[in-house]
């Protein structure tokens, strides 16, 4: 059955833990970025997201039996497998392109997902935007723009792999279309399982699918690649639980302009990881971003308590 959220009044205060945990989240998968950018480096992106798939269900695999769960219903499960698929398609589409594009014309399309997603929300689930949201896209957008613009002036794109980076950001731009997919299928699949659960059969679907590429893509990992790639583990674990747990908890649009807060932790891991200065156009940007993000959760709601439908379905 198809579980809605019961929006809260216009005007009401959007619920605080849920918020919190999304933006831990955020910050995890950013540091997970990092990680993965270092090992992608090392041992190449395709391999780098395999073992990283591998060692997270390793990781999960015992914590969620200790649980000694059911067996997921048939419908769960086609929920579990298709979010994965996505989500496997986000990954390699995203690093696949990143390898092939400025950095910054690579993350600022990346933030055209929420925006997909607001639109989304309303579609697929029912939601009701609401002129908060919107302005948060508006702002959260402008922010990306001006970091963006900052970055290109200072000449941060390499002109001389023109091709290369057309097919990089026409790769970006279906990894986004792809996430703002998983979003709104985030919302949907927290609602009906637990976030250790959610965790452990993305973990599963997304190490199986692209598994199933390794006779012709797979190659030896590197050791020095593992390190990075067991952090990378962790973090995106920890992130999908914290994210399944604030998503079960918290309207899409009320979550949704979280995203642009990655931009802001990227910039503190590029600058940290790999010595990207922070500036002015960098700093007004993310004035911008937080300032959006601040207007998209004044007027968010949750699901009913009285419902019973998030709070008896997840930890």
């Amino acid at each position: 059955m198809n579980v809605k959220a019961t929006p809260a009044p216009f005007g009401a205060a959007a619920p605080t833990a849920p918020i919190l945990a999304a933006a831990a989240g955020i910050l995890s998968y950013s540091l997970m970025d990092a990680t993965m950018k270092r090992a992608g480096q090392i041992a190449g992106v395709y391999d780098a997201l395999l073992v990283r798939s591998i060692v997270g269900a390793l990781l999960l695999a015992p914590l969620w039996l200790m649980g000694r769960p059911r067996r997921p219903a048939p419908h769960i499960l086609r929920m579990h497998a298709a979010r994965g698929l996505v989500s496997a398609g986000v990954s390699v589409t995203f690093f696949w392109g990143l390898a092939r594009t400025p950095i910054a014309e690579a993350i600022a399309l990346s933030f055209i997902a929420p925006v997909i997603a607001l639109w989304l929300a309303a579609a697929v689930l029912g939601e009701r935007l609401r002129p908060p949201a919107i302005a948060a896209a508006v702002l959260g957008l402008a922010g990306v723009a001006v970091i963006t613009l900052g970055r290109l002036h200072s000449g941060a794109t390499d002109h001389s792999a023109h091709h290369d980076a057309t097919w990089g950001i026409a790769a970006i731009l279906c990894s986004a279309v792809l996430y703002a997919v998983n979003l709104i299928m985030q919302r949907q699949q927290a609602q009906h399982s637990a976030p250790l659960e959610v965790a452990f059969f993305q973990m599963i679907v997304v190490g199986l699918t692209l598994g199933a590429a390794w006779p012709w893509l797979g190659a030896p990992v590197p050791r020095e690649s593992l390190g990075w790639i067991a952090a990378s583990s962790v973090l995106a674990t920890f992130s999908l639980m914290a994210l399944a747990w604030g998503w079960a908890r918290a309207e899409a649009q009320v979550l949704i302009p979280m995203e642009y807060t990655a931009f802001v932790w990227a910039a503190g891991t590029g600058w940290f990881f790999f010595d990207e200065p922070l500036t002015g156009p960098t700093l007004a940007g993310v004035a911008l971003i937080l300032t959006g993000c601040w207007a998209g959760t004044r007027g968010g709601g949750s699901a009913d308590p009285a419902t019973g439908h998030t709070e008896q379905t997840v930890l």
